[in-house]
């Protein structure tokens, strides 16, 4: 961490490490002070933290430093500090004519000036927590902020370094990173408490593994201890899709291998209101491939529906998508069989002569009927695009806690009704291809990730047919 606070060259520095690995008193203390007084000759650095009394605290801890470090007192004085009138909290060093200014998340800072000097120095120290990663709305206020707002609050010669923990992957910390893999004056460094080989990175605090179990003991949580000192997020116990789950696909399988288009759908969540609170009516879209010697895989189609769409523009959409994806021919419309959205399978069917079919809950609640269909997720049944699902595999994966749930709702609509077939006719999944008892239309019994299934330890998928609906 010193030699990238060194490292002139190096405009934007993102920094995930361990709890108590040191990281604040090296990033917002010891390296400001050497920003101003060394050869960097920093003159307005903004502290910021997740909130004022958090970002008060990191300037409150350099001024104590000031008072009871004599070298750093002599060196240093004489020093004020000023509250100004939006209660942003400053510490004034008059010597080297420089401000070191606290500010919270979400607080405006434009314009931030002093004497000439825009910031130059930016430091971000843990402005996400476990609360504010859990939505995705929550997600891109944070980053949004920062982007927008603290980032050209800065100059060209401003330098930024973020510093905190592993939360979730698709923190701010995350984003960044991917923001700036293509910039050569940008870096991301973890540093978890120990490496893959399990080597401690901080053997002066923890000399063996006996020290290492302490702490972990002291932690008495195991996702608090992989999250906050090894930097991995371990799937909740109620999670119903996990991560590792999900398995992708860059093109369709080839019809001169003897793969065939056997259906093609889509899964409905209608939301009639537009309101800027309200939810967002989804459409989630599969194609079913049949593939010789390998089985059945359901095809998830890129770019779902996410939109706020009155009931009109719902309908029109509908159909547009259903002859879309069809390349012409009307394709099969799922619509969860309750309240308002009966009307819209009527709509379809009645007036507009579009299939459309109603999927009843059974008195299922959403979480329940995600669960159901799960299994074909894990058993890779199911597959992603690798490229244009990335918002409904993280409503799948962060189910329960993302604030919408749309596309998750839309995807089961989408699958349930296809288990519902695969049940009836003991295997035969849409179309009647063969008889009851051609091995072909065993939709479980080959499929190209047969073998993934049993290095994982899994039963046969065909336990799914027995579940009740």
């Amino acid at each position: 961490m010193f030699a990238i606070t060194e490292d002139e060259a190096i405009e934007r520095a993102i920094i995930v490490a361990f709890r108590g690995s040191g990281k604040s008193t090296i990033i917002t203390l010891s390296y400001v002070l050497w920003a101003i007084m060394g050869r960097e000759q920093r003159k307005f650095v903004l502290l910021v933290g997740r909130t004022q009394e958090q970002a008060k605290q990191l300037l409150k801890n350099i001024r104590v430093e000031l008072e009871t470090n004599p070298m750093l007192h002599r060196d240093l004085w004489p020093y004020r500090e000023e509250v100004d009138e939006w209660r942003n909290t400053s510490l004034v060093l008059q010597k080297f004519g420089a401000r070191i200014t606290a500010v919270s998340v979400d607080q405006s800072v434009r314009g931030f000036r002093h004497l000439e000097h825009r910031p130059d120095l930016i430091i971000c120290d843990d402005i996400e927590d476990l609360e504010s990663i859990k939505s995705r709305e929550s997600r891109d206020k944070t980053h949004n902020w920062v982007v927008s707002e603290l980032i050209p609050a800065g100059d060209t010669r401003t330098r930024m370094i973020i510093v905190g923990n592993y939360l979730h992957s698709d923190s701010l910390t995350q984003r960044l990173r991917e923001h700036g893999e293509s910039d050569p004056t940008a870096i991301y460094r973890e540093y978890p408490l120990l490496d893959e080989q399990g080597n401690c990175l901080w053997p002066g605090k923890y000399p063996n593994e006996e020290a290492v179990e302490r702490q972990r003991q002291r932690v008495g949580d195991d996702g608090a201890w992989h999250r906050e000192f090894l930097l991995r997020i371990i799937s909740d116990a109620e999670q119903v899709v996990h991560p590792n789950w999900i398995h992708y696909y860059d093109q369709f399988p080839s019809e001169r291998d003897g793969a065939k288009c056997i259906f093609t759908a889509t899964g409905i969540d209608l939301a009639i209101s537009k309101q800027t609170y309200a939810d967002y009516t989804a459409m989630v879209s599969a194609k079913i491939f049949d593939i010789p010697d390998e089985g059945r895989v359901i095809y998830i189609l890129p770019n779902p529906v996410n939109e706020r769409l009155s009931f009109p523009e719902t309908v029109e959409r509908a159909m547009k998508l259903s002859l879309a994806i069809g390349e012409g021919t009307k394709t099969t419309l799922y619509i969860e069989d309750v309240q308002y959205q009966k009307a819209l399978v009527q709509d379809l069917n009645d007036r507009h002569h579009f299939p459309a079919e109603g999927v009843p809950t059974h008195g299922q609640d959403k979480r329940s009927r995600l669960a159901i269909v799960s299994p074909l997720i894990h058993s890779c049944n199911i597959v992603f695009p690798r490229v244009g699902a990335e918002r409904l595999i993280e409503q799948l994966v962060g189910f329960g806690k993302e604030k919408h749930d749309d596309l998750a709702d839309a995807f089961t609509t989408l699958v349930q009704p296809l288990m519902e077939r695969l049940k009836r006719s003991s295997g035969v999944l849409f179309l009647v291809l063969g008889d009851d008892d051609d091995d072909d239309d065993d939709f479980f019994n080959r499929d190209p990730w047969a073998n993934r299934r049993r290095e994982r330890g899994m039963e046969d998928s065909k336990c799914i047919l027995d579940m009740e609906f």
